[in-house]
């Protein structure tokens, strides 16, 4: 029998392993323009004239308009499939992205109102991608590797970090921050045209063979999830009765506040940290660039060993439940370690505890292998945008929230101590409220 199955792996295409790196590397760059604005923020709020305050909500812009776009977005995806609706979210955000750029040759009033404009257009169009992303895990992966392929196309928001904060921090410091924003939308343009050449569903795609297909199809993949186009054209997509079903199930809403409090740790690292560690912690931003890589580089590593674990856990046990909750729980505690930077001063100890935090919140990141797992077939997108809807409120209340509390206490220890207990209550969320995970399975009307 071992034979049998050796030959018939070996004559497995591999092309799912593909789709999860384009992902990944869509991801990476996806989180790069988010971080953009927290590498160019030292240097422009001092030549913009910005306190701590307006800083806040210039850094929340990104966030409003994403939320805002979530469910607009999942409904796209389900009623046009995930290929071209993510081809034209990468190319809006990346041309979006390059034009903050520009900002500098306006001043005063105009100037922040226009960044603010601008990194608003941004969050809006990048608001498909990671219900995108789900869907495609969905639509390419069987559920026993649907784990370790969540976790790691989301482990690029820490690799990010590691390949572009240090490229970002010598860009500005050469070059001044204006072309922080111009490359990195200009590889953004080159991601999308890549995407586009590349990116097919399960049954089109021209390299797969017929062994893969029909594994990934046995194993619970949902390979018909973008069907035939003349099947599209039929349907209206999914409709406000979806949404109330899954807006009452007491399982998603223990998914969604637990995404919640784990994008808090996201954006304190995507908005503050650099700020963080040039503000209290004397760096400058050239070393603070290469100094946050070793908590990103943490990040990743915990990011793709939780999926691993969480799929180990699932063909140990056959629990569902058991392998996404461990990985979270443990995660989020040790998250907390974060807060343990207000009582050490020096900056190898610091790096090193925040390097921890971010190892935990990388274990603990599964939130989109949940979605996979839970989703309805017909409203995956939707599903998807619910949720990366809750999970991204902290993009907005995260940056203002630290920005009033610097701005009262003219310190970060407060800051830190909101980021971990944020961890402390996504562990509560999913130990407490989100019970069994299973596949959310929808009332027809």
């Amino acid at each position: 029998m071992s034979a049998i199955v050796s030959v018939a792996e070996a004559r497995r295409s591999r092309v799912r392993l593909f789709i999860v790196t384009m992902l990944f590397l869509v991801t990476t760059v996806n989180y790069a323009d988010r971080a953009t604005l927290s590498i160019a923020a030292p240097a422009l709020s001092k030549e913009l004239g910005l306190d701590p305050i307006a800083m806040g909500y210039v850094l929340s812009a990104f966030g409003w308009s994403y939320v805002i776009a979530q469910v607009p977005g999942g409904w796209l995806l389900d009623r046009f499939g995930s290929r071209w609706v993510y081809a034209v979210s990468i190319l809006t955000w990346s041309l979006f992205t390059m034009l903050q750029g520009w900002i500098g040759f306006v001043t005063g009033g105009v100037a922040v109102a226009t960044l603010f404009g601008l990194r608003f257009l941004v969050g809006f169009a990048e608001a498909p991608s990671f219900p995108a992303n789900a869907r495609i895990v969905a639509a390419w992966f069987p559920s026993n590797e649907r784990g370790t392929a969540s976790a790691f196309f989301n482990s690029g928001q820490y690799f990010a970090t590691v390949i572009f904060a240090p490229l970002m921090g010598w860009i500005a410091h050469e070059f001044g921050w204006r072309h922080v924003f111009t490359v990195m939308g200009a590889l953004g343009l080159v991601m999308g045209a890549i995407w586009i050449k590349t990116m097919y569903g399960p049954k089109e795609h021209p390299a797969i063979n017929e062994a893969e297909l029909d594994y990934i199809r046995q194993g619970g993949a949902l390979v018909d999830l973008d069907g035939a186009q003349e099947t599209k054209a039929a349907s209206s997509g999914p409709g406000w009765s979806h949404i109330r079903q899954l807006l009452s199930n007491r399982m998603m809403l223990g998914v969604y506040i637990g995404q919640y409090c784990i994008n808090t740790l996201t954006y304190f690292f995507l908005t503050w940290f650099p700020i963080y560690l040039v503000q209290e912690r004397g760096l400058t931003i050239l070393k603070a660039g290469f100094v946050a890589t070793l908590p990103a580089l943490c990040g990743f590593i915990g990011g793709v060993l939780g999926g691993f674990i969480s799929d180990a856990i699932l063909r140990k046990t056959g629990s569902l439940t058991l392998a996404r909750k461990i990985p979270i729980v443990g995660g989020m505690l040790l998250s907390m370690a974060i807060i343990g930077c207000n009582y050490v001063d020096g900056q190898a100890l610091v790096v090193g505890l925040m390097a921890v935090a971010f190892f935990g919140k990388g274990i603990g990141a599964l939130g989109w292998a949940v979605v996979s797992d839970t989703s309805p077939k017909e409203a995956g997108g939707v599903s998807g945008g619910l949720f990366n809807t809750f999970g991204n409120l902290s993009s907005i209340t995260t940056p203002i929230v630290i920005g009033y509390i610097l701005a009262a206490t003219g310190s970060f220890n407060g800051a830190l101590v909101f980021v971990g207990l944020n961890a402390l209550v996504a562990a509560i969320s999913y130990l407490v409220i989100v019970g069994r995970i299973e596949r959310v399975q929808l009332r027809t009307s």
